[in-house]
C-alpha cells in the first residue's frame, strides 16, 4: 500500500487541490492528513486561497481514501462537515518492517516522543517545517505545510511505500 502524507492545509483550497493532484500522480492508495485541515489558526496569516468550504468538498469527494489525525486547529465542528474521521490523536501505520506513529505534533513530538519499537518513525506536522532526521532511537519526519511553510522550507509531502519513507517537494 502506498500512502501520501500531508499536513497543515489550513483551509487553502489551491494547496488542497495540489495535494490531491499529487496523490493521483503518485498513484497513492491512501491520503494521510496530519491535522489542521480547515481552519488557519490564530497564529497564522490567512492562506492566499483560504476557502474551507471548497476544501470540505474536495476532501469529502475522496473520503474513503483518507486517514486523518486531529490537529490543534481541528474541532468537533470540523468533524460535523467532513465525511471521514479526524478526531483521533494518533494512528499507527505499518509499512514493510517499519512502524509509523502518525500524529499532529502539538502534544507528542520529538521533544516528547511516544515509546516506539526499533525501526520506527515519528511522523508529525504542526511546525510547518519539513524535516527528515534521525533522533535518539527513532526517525523523525514532518511533511511541513503546503499552504503556510515556515523557516524557509518548501511545500512538501511524504510518500510511504514498502517500508520506505521519502520526503518530496511539490
Amino acid at each position: 500500500m502506498k500512502f501520501l502524507v500531508a499536513s497543515d492545509i489550513h483551509g487553502d483550497a489551491t494547496w488542497c487541490q495540489k495535494v490531491i493532484d499529487k496523490f493521483n500522480e503518485e498513484k497513492a492508495d491512501r491520503l494521510v492528513l496530519l491535522g489542521d485541515i480547515l481552519y488557519h489558526g490564530p497564529r497564522n496569516d490567512l492562506p492566499a486561497s483560504y476557502a474551507p468550504k471548497k476544501v470540505i468538498d474536495l476532501l469529502n469527494a475522496m473520503s474513503d481514501k483518507i486517514l486523518a489525525v486531529r490537529g490543534n486547529c481541528d474541532t468537533e465542528v470540523d468533524q460535523m462537515v467532513l465525511k471521514f474521521p479526524i478526531m483521533a490523536d494518533y494512528a499507527y501505520i505499518v509499512s514493510g518492517d517499519v512502524t509509523v506513529f502518525a500524529t499532529h505534533g502539538h502534544h507528542v513530538n520529538p521533544a516528547n516522543p511516544p515509546m516506539l519499537p526499533s525501526n520506527s518513525v515519528l511522523l508529525c506536522g504542526h511546525t510547518h517545517v519539513a524535516k527528515d532526521e534521525m533522533m535518539d532511537g527513532f526517525r523523525y519526519m514532518n511533511p511541513g505545510s503546503p499552504s503556510i511553510p515556515k523557516e524557509n522550507t518548501m511545500p512538501s509531502y511524504i510518500i510511504i511505500e514498502d517500508g520506505v519513507l521519502t520526503l518530496k517537494q511539490f
